[in-house]
Order: structure tokens, then sequence, then C-alpha cells
């Protein structure tokens, strides 16, 4: 036991900041209108001149140098098109001028493993950090650090909202990610949260309500509903700050729904400190996703500059081990 898009290249906007003509290519940023100060993105998009009659899966290969997975990968995803921005497709044969090829290239800020084995990789993350890109104008994210280290086959197993911090699974074959993910599935993962709320929760319980898309006018927030997917969710409070009135509980998903703690606290009156989406004013929660709330008024309508959630403790079997994970990020601490 261990303790421990496919956009069309026409809407981006392409900035050239290099070339290599040795190698015979160009590499290509893509900057969105709005470019902020000190921006860099890991999408970049490269030109290479052709070799005429070879198809283009083994131009990919021998030139490109990408592994052939990665390669098909792109042609099927269409990441790949001619000098005339036509669409390159698996057995082309190339006949003359070159091809670009647009590649997440990650990028490392040191971000290191809690925990690997020769199948998978445990990371204590940060709050405020992506697991993946949302779009290609996103900077920089854990799945940087994943390819970074372990290549292209390495996959997040599961993932936990930007902000919210701690333990992320990351297999790096394909055997494992098939493996964990179909554990996953079948809730073979035991997950637990710590989470910060607004009001004292007295005791034990057992939320059982079903969550669905809202019906409200922001369209990224969750809903309980009688309609709605199965879930449910134990909570267990751990102390309780009588100057603030706010309680540190522990919180079990038994099921995975989108935002399922965030709303599944909120439904009961204990919105989780900090969290801009749930428990206020659409009007508030529209200009925080709109880019239209500072940090200070942030803090003063929601409780925290963070979401106050943290996923701190994993525990699994995979090929007769046990391991028992937990994060070493300090969260909650408080005087009762």
């Amino acid at each position: 036991m261990w303790c421990v898009g496919n956009a069309p290249y026409r809407d981006f906007y392409f900035e050239l900041f290099g070339n290599s003509e040795q190698l015979g290519f160009y590499e290509y940023c893509i900057i969105p209108q709005n470019k902020p100060q000190g921006f860099s993105l890991p999408y970049v998009l490269k030109k290479y001149d052709v070799v005429v009659g070879e198809k283009v899966e083994d131009f990919l290969v021998s030139v490109v140098k990408l592994s052939e997975t990665l390669a098909l990968k792109l042609l099927k995803n269409a990441r790949i098109v001619d000098h005339k921005k036509r669409r390159l497709q698996k057995g082309k044969v190339l006949k003359s001028g070159y091809i670009e090829v647009l590649i997440f290239e990650p990028m490392s800020k040191g971000l290191k493993p809690l925990f690997q084995t020769e199948h998978f990789a445990l990371f204590d993350k940060p709050s405020g950090l992506l697991v993946h890109p949302t779009i290609r104008s996103t900077e920089y994210t854990l799945l940087d650090e994943v390819r970074y280290l372990f290549g292209e086959e390495a996959k997040l197993v599961h993932r936990i909202d930007a902000e919210t911090s701690g333990l992320i699974l990351v297999s790096k074959n394909g055997y494992a990610n098939y493996v964990l993910k179909e554990m996953f599935e079948r809730k073979a993962f035991t997950k637990k949260y710590k989470a910060l709320v607004e009001h004292e929760l007295k005791e034990e319980q057992l939320i059982e309500a079903g969550i669905s898309p809202s019906e409200g006018f922001i369209k990224l927030k969750m809903q309980t509903s009688q309609d709605g997917k199965e879930s449910s969710t134990r909570i267990r409070p751990l102390a309780h700050n009588k100057s603030t009135n706010q309680t540190l509980l522990e919180a079990i998903p038994y099921t995975g729904r989108q935002h399922q703690i965030r709303v599944h606290l909120d439904s009961i009156g204990h919105r989780i400190v900090g969290d801009p989406i749930y428990g206020l004013e659409e009007s508030f929660v529209n200009d925080f996703l709109n880019d239209n709330i500072d940090n200070t008024e942030r803090v003063k309508v929601t409780g925290a500059s963070r979401l106050m959630l943290h996923a701190y403790y994993l525990e699994f079997t995979f090929l007769g081990t046990r391991y028992v994970f937990c994060s070493k990020q300090e969260f909650g601490d408080m005087d009762e």
C-alpha cells in the first residue's frame, strides 16, 4: 500500500515567429484577436515541403517524426492540409508543394508527479490549472506536463474542474489507459474531497438528487432535478468555524456528474465558499464568465479567490496492488 477542434484555420490568426530553412518548415503560433500580454500557446502550425510520391501518413512518420498513432489521429481530425488548404486523408499521395500540420506541442513549467509507476502517474494539481485545453487559445494546462514528461500516448484518466485542486490520475500507455478508465466506469475507485462550505453542517448525510443541465440563463450550470441523471454524494462534517460560520467537510461522490459536489451542496444550502457559479445572482455569474469581475469583487461576493474544493484522497487496486494516495497540499485548516 502506498500513501503518498477542429475549427477551420480561417477562424484563427497566424503569426510567424521563426523558421528553419534547413529543416524545410516554418512555425506559426495561433493567435486570438485579443492577445493577452505575454501570451503563449501549445498549438503550433508547421509547414513542410513534401516528398513527391510518398503517402501522407508515411511522410508524417519519416519526415515530420510523428508516431504512427499521432499521424493517423491528426489526419482523422483534419489537422493536416495541403498548400491549398485542402484536408489530407490517409492514403493520399503527395504530389507537389507543401503540407501544414497543426500539432499540440507541450510546454513544461516544472510540475512533477506525486507518484508514478511504469503504467501510471499521479499529479497533485494546484487550483487554477486547467487539466486540458478547452479551446486552441488555452495557454498552459496539466496536459502539457503529461505529454512533456510521458509522450503522446499518455492520457488523463479522469478530470476535475480548473479551480478544484488535488489528485489527478494519468495513464502512461494504452493498456493502462484502457484498464484504468474501465475501472472508473465501474466505480472501482474511492475518491474523497474536502470542501469549505457556508453555514454549519451538523451531521453526516447522503444527498441523492438527480442532476441535469440548468434551465436558466447560464448554460454552463447544472441543477438538481427529478428528471436528471441519478446522482449521490455522501458528506461528513470535519470542523466548524463559528466566527465565519463555515464548515470544512468531506465529500464522497458515488457518481460522476458534472459539478456534482457543487450542485449537491448548493441544493441543501451549503454553497462551497469561493464558488463563482452556484448560489449567486445570474448577472454576477455572467459577468464572471465574461471576465468582468476582478478578484476583489469576487472575494467580496463568493468568499474566496478560488473554489474551495480539493480532491485529497484516491484509492484503487491495479494489477494486484492496492494504492492509497493522499494530497500533500494544505487545505481548509481551521479552528473550531
